[in-house]
Parts: C-alpha cells; structure tokens; sequence
C-alpha cells in the first residue's frame, strides 16, 4: 500500500454563497482518499486505502464511488445507525465554517480497526480524529516512510496533553495558522510554529494558510507558498483533507528522509490538488478531475510561482 488514509466518511449539508447542498458525501477520508487515488491512477502507484466507519443508511452508489476511484475500501465498517452528518454554512470570504448541527451517529463509538492487509504502508495520513484514535492507528501500521497527522482547534482544547503525546509519534503535523497560534498560545504565527515543533521533538510542520498559502518547517528550512488564485469559490469543505491527501501520496514515491526539496514539491502539488476541491459542492469536482485539466494547472501554477 502506498498511502493509508483514516479519518470520517461522512455526510454534508451545507449553504454557501453559491448554493445550497443537502447529504453530500463528505468526511476527511473521502476528501483525502479521492485525492490521493487521482494522483495514485495518473502516476500508476500501489494503491491507496481509506478507514472509516458508516452507517446502514450508506448509499452503495457512493461506495461505488471509492471503488471506482481505485480507493481499497476494505477499511471501511459498517455499524448500526446512521452515518455521520454535519450542516454548516459560509459567508463573506467562506474562510471558516459555520457549524449549525453535528451528529455523530456511528462515528461518536468509531474505534479504527486497521485491516490486516492494509497494515503495511508507506505513507499513513491520520486524518482529523482524537488524538488518542490517532495514537490507535499508529500502533496498528507498519509505516515504512512517513507519518502525517492532522488535527483541529476541539482537540487542542479538549485533550491537549493527548496530542501533544500523539503530534510526537510521527512524522509531519499539519495545522492550520489559528490551530498553531491556539496550540503554542503565540499570535506571532512563526514564533507559535517553532513553539510547536519544541512540543513535537522536531520534525516537519506544515501550517495552512487558506487563501494566504501556506508555509511549512523542515528541518534544512523554511518553505512558504501561496494558494492558487482562483475566482471560482463554491465550496471549501475539504479543501484541507485534499491538500493532506495529495501531500501524502507525492511523499510515497520516494523513500529515505525527506529533503525540503522534495517536501515542497508536494506541497505545490497539494495546492493545485486542493484548488480544484474548492470550484464544486463536495467531492464531485476532485473525483471527476482529469489528467490534462490537473497538468494544466499545475504549469499554471508553476508559472505564478516560478517552482520548477
């Protein structure tokens, strides 16, 4: 397996300026799986596997959807219930969520089971869970590059010695900027970044920017870039998932430490990848993504950023 993706598989509703969508599949597993496979296909790589957990009210068109990605879908549990669902809205510049309901559903009990045959991988992306599922995971694989892990502003408050422990096991933490600032009770966002990477031991971290980009720390030096600029702005829900996602399977080509060359090579190619999440409602426009169309962007964004 070349990238293992835990996480939620989860069901939407939500309001935007662009429209409205009611049960559109979501969940940080879908996000991340769909984009991972898209690269996975296009560069004909090992495969890539998702674990969640679902509900009996599942549709099996969307099952379908991950088969037909080319996810390995062996991970995913069926449960009594129904399935987790989250409504939420974006105003203004949709640069946070509005949550307006949760229900957890299935997902409030998910303990991850890591399947035997997808145990073994090169790269393992622990989507946004609690710190102490995360830790689960990581003690079920055998992960022979690296280890990247996400998180959110609940678990910092809620269980903050908990990730603290579990952002040391591995090898790339992503936060987003409000997350890191929280996280190292810092608002300068470089001094709160090496505050973090103090409390993981070192390591990699990458922040999220939003429309502002990103910046990242490595140990051979810092790497800052922005966001693709584009003016078609429908959705956000995923965006970061899909980033985590592409991010994740560039990193399972090669092997041995990661150099900063390499690690910002896959995040421009996380960029482009989450740029495309944002033009359409849920997963729709990452699934239905074509090679010239990505290529096409890319070079783009090249362009912009003069990357090479």
């Amino acid at each position: 397996m070349d990238v293992l993706i835990v996480g939620s598989l989860a069901y939407d509703s939500l309001e935007t300026p662009a429209g409205s969508v009611e049960n559109e599949l979501g969940g940080s597993a879908s996000y991340g799986g769909f984009s991972a496979a898209f690269h996975n296909n296009k560069n004909a790589g090992n495969g890539v596997g998702i674990v969640g957990v679902i509900g009996q009210d599942f549709q099996s068109e969307h099952l379908e959807w991950y088969k037909i990605a080319g996810l390995d879908t062996t991970g995913i549990e069926v449960n009594h219930g129904e399935t987790f669902r989250w409504k939420g809205s974006y105003y203004g510049s949709m640069a946070e969520a509005v949550t307006h309901e949760t229900h957890l559903n299935v997902f409030e009990n998910f303990q991850p089971k890591v399947p035997q045959s997808l145990k073994k991988t090169k790269v393992l992306m622990c989507a946004n869970l609690h710190p102490a599922l995360q830790s689960s995971v990581l003690s079920q694989t055998e992960v022979s590059r690296v280890s990247i892990l996400d998180s959110m502003n609940l678990w910092i408050e809620i269980a903050n010695e908990e990730l603290k422990d579990v952002m040391k096991q591995v090898d790339i933490l992503i936060l987003n900027d409000g997350e890191v600032r929280m996280l190292a009770n810092e608002e300068n966002l470089i001094v709160a970044a090496k505050t973090v990477l103090e409390m993981k031991n070192g390591g990699i971290l990458v922040v999220k920017k939003g429309e502002n980009g990103v910046i990242a720390f490595h140990p051979g030096g810092m790497i800052s870039m922005p966001s693709f600029p584009t003016s078609n702005l429908v959705d956000p829900t995923g965006c970061g998932d899909s980033f985590a996602g592409s991010m994740a399977h560039y990193l399972s080509k090669n092997s041995g430490e990661i150099s900063r060359e390499e690690l910002a090579e896959s995040l421009v190619h996380a960029t482009v990848t989450a740029s495309f999440t944002i033009e359409n409602f849920g997963t729709e426009r990452i699934r239905k993504l074509s090679a010239e169309e990505y290529e096409s962007r890319l070079l783009e964004y090249r362009s912009i950023t003069k990357t090479s």
